[in-house]
Formats: C-alpha cells, sequence, structure tokens
C-alpha cells in the first residue's frame, strides 16, 4: 500500500486472492470499523450460490467480469454493471452454473450482513472486522504470509 498525503492506494497485486472454500476467493480492500463500512473483492467460480442474507446497510456493488444475480430479482448482473442495494433487502446471490469463467465484484457494505436460516431467522451475523479477521487468517493458513496493504480507518 502507498500512502500520498490523504491518498492510500491498494495495487493489484498487494493483496493476496484467499481460497474461501465452495468456488469463493476473497481480497478484504478496506475496513472501517468506526464507520461499519467494508469493501471486499469477490471471485466467484460458476456454480456458486450464497447463503440467503440481509444487510443492515446500503450495499453497492460493481461487477468486473462474468455474471451473477439475486433469485430473488429478475435482472442479472454482468461486467460493467453497477447496483445499489436498500438496507434490509434480502436476496441470495446466485453465479450461474453455466458461465463461462470466473465472475468478479466488488462491494461497499455499510453495517452487518445478517446470513438467514431457511425459516428466516437470523443464523450468523458478518461484519468489517470479523471478515478481515478471517481473511488474515486464511491467507496465513494458506502460506500467503499476513497481507499488510489492507486500508482500515
Amino acid at each position: 500500500m502507498i500512502t500520498m498525503g490523504a491518498v492510500q492506494h491498494v495495487g493489484r497485486d498487494d493483496l493476496p486472492w484467499v481460497d474461501a472454500t465452495g468456488g469463493i476467493w476473497l481480497r478484504v480492500l478496506r475496513v472501517d470499523e468506526a464507520a461499519g463500512v467494508w469493501v471486499v473483492h469477490n471471485r466467484f467460480e460458476p456454480g456458486v450460490r450464497l447463503q440467503t442474507h440481509r444487510h443492515a446497510g446500503p450495499v453497492d456493488g460493481f461487477t468486473i467480469s462474468g455474471r451473477w444475480h439475486y433469485l430473488e430479482q429478475d435482472f442479472f448482473s454482468e461486467a460493467g454493471s453497477y447496483i445499489r442495494e436498500p438496507a434490509g433487502s434480502v436476496h441470495t446471490l446466485d453465479v450461474p452454473a453455466d458461465n463461462d469463467g470466473i465472475t468478479e465484484v466488488v462491494f461497499v457494505m455499510e453495517g452487518v450482513n445478517l446470513n438467514l436460516a431457511a425459516d428466516g431467522t437470523v443464523e450468523s451475523v458478518s461484519d468489517g472486522a470479523g471478515t478481515l479477521a478471517a481473511y488474515l487468517a486464511l491467507a496465513e493458513v494458506q502460506g500467503l504470509g499476513r497481507p499488510a496493504g489492507i486500508i482500515t480507518t
């Protein structure tokens, strides 16, 4: 990471991809615990489906490659697409199994992610600090060392 005055820069190769299992690859770019904002860069292999979840705050997403959708919506997000989710929206991210390659998305999340059980009750909670801790642990276990370029504020 390079800091130039108030600008912080994370280069393409500054942070490693960790295998978060199940066809999900992850890089944590930024965590601001005080503001509850966290930024992740995901790669999803064809056929990945995340647990149904609800976000406590809004989410921005930008698709870099591939395509994905929410089972509860009638659109597909493809390369170059941007989404803005309102706080409280419930959805299940799905990457079609017939995709030709990796789907890559950057998400900016505000607040926590509530992972839901089949009956709609909250099964677990994810936040920036927990995701960062998991990312760092996975990097070390996978022999990548402890990444030092993550922006934390």
